[in-house]
């Protein structure tokens, strides 16, 4: 993924940019009504400390629950499905299946798929250090300064961390406190928060000692660090020296990584990222994202809701294989619709 971001540095000079003359195409304005003044606005928050994060349930995602009117046993239309999500008309850019497409072609699922031999633990430390420096690549597109002195995401054009109307993100102060914040600021803060932890050795230990290898199902079914210290309870990453609450920090840190990449796509998708040409590579490294985050249990399905649209059109158009986990938490009738209202044969 590395090489994607190559020539980002003479995009933001304008090298490469769209043609000036070149206007901001139509997005698409399909059948959806404007959301409704009273839409209740869902606020979640995170945390300047190191969170303790209690396990959630695998609870269906909001495709899932509205697919089928269980009263009547009616499957729900595309067109109700996609009216249920409230979204603003006309259709945001990255609704349109001609703009959310890759920079390359193949199964992102063979790059989310862990290696047999490593072990559980160092894929998902690798995964989020990678993820991590490919989203903060795209944060410093819209946190560059411009000639007067500003940014494009700034308190003026993005007050609240948000990702539209109906998501927006807290952010708990030293007393513990849930509050706003522009997003350019909640965005520090979270990539201040998630660097210390991959840098803290007590959470992501860097001793090429302490690497170890999978152990292998066919000779054996009880864990390696059962049979070396029989009674000790065993969790993921263990032996190769992770501390016992590392699942929960990595889950923390993909659930913030994912509302940066809400707010890029709701906020930010346009302008810049449409103008600069690079909506392929944020189409890109989201996608892998997605398929790595549910392939790895780090974000659940209620948690994907501010992005559960494009989740289903990336599932209709074949970006997500029907065997992962993503294309599981989608609603095919959904995305086929958006399909359908991009003018795009299935």
């Amino acid at each position: 993924m590395s090489n994607l971001f190559s020539g980002i540095n003479a995009r933001l000079r304008g090298g490469s940019a769209k043609p000036s003359g070149q206007k901001s195409p139509s997005p698409s304005t399909g059948s959806q009504p404007l959301p409704s003044d009273t839409a209740s606005q869902v606020n979640q928050s995170s945390t300047n400390t190191a969170p303790k994060v209690p396990p959630l349930p695998n609870s269906p995602s909001l495709a899932q629950t509205i697919g089928m009117d269980e009263s009547s046993g009616v499957i729900a239309s595309g067109d109700d499905v996609i009216n249920s999500y409230t979204l603003p008309r006309p259709l945001p850019l990255w609704l349109n299946a001609n703009y959310v497409k890759h920079i390359v072609k193949g199964n992102f699922m063979t790059l989310s798929a862990r290696p047999k031999t490593v072990e559980q633990g160092e894929w998902i430390a690798h995964q989020v250090v990678e993820h991590y420096r490919n989203l903060w690549n795209f944060v410093r597109v819209v946190h560059e300064k411009e000639e007067d002195g500003t940014s494009i995401c700034n308190p003026k054009t993005c007050p609240r961390m948000s990702a539209g109307a109906n998501h927006s993100f807290t952010w708990l102060n030293n007393r513990r406190e849930p509050v706003e914040l522009p997003a350019y600021e909640y965005m520090t803060l979270m990539q201040r928060w998630i660097s210390g932890k991959i840098d803290d050795t007590a959470i992501f230990p860097t001793d090429p000692s302490g690497v170890s290898y999978a152990h292998n199902p066919s000779i054996t079914t009880t864990p390696l660090s059962q049979l070396s210290n029989p009674g000790e309870a065993d969790y993921i990453g263990k032996r190769s020296g992770f501390p016992d609450k590392f699942v929960e920090v990595c889950q923390m840190i993909f659930r913030q990584m994912f509302r940066v990449y809400s707010h890029l796509y709701w906020a930010h998708f346009t302008e810049p990222f449409y103008h600069l040409n690079l909506e392929k590579q944020l189409n890109s490294c989201f996608s892998h994202f997605l398929l790595t985050a549910t392939a790895l249990d780090m974000l659940k399905p209620r948690e994907l809701e501010p992005m559960q649209a494009l989740i289903d059109l990336w599932a209709a158009n074949g970006t997500f294989p029907p065997e992962s986990k993503a294309y599981e938490y989608a609603n095919l009738r959904a995305g086929e619709r958006f399909l359908q209202l991009s003018g795009v044969s299935q």
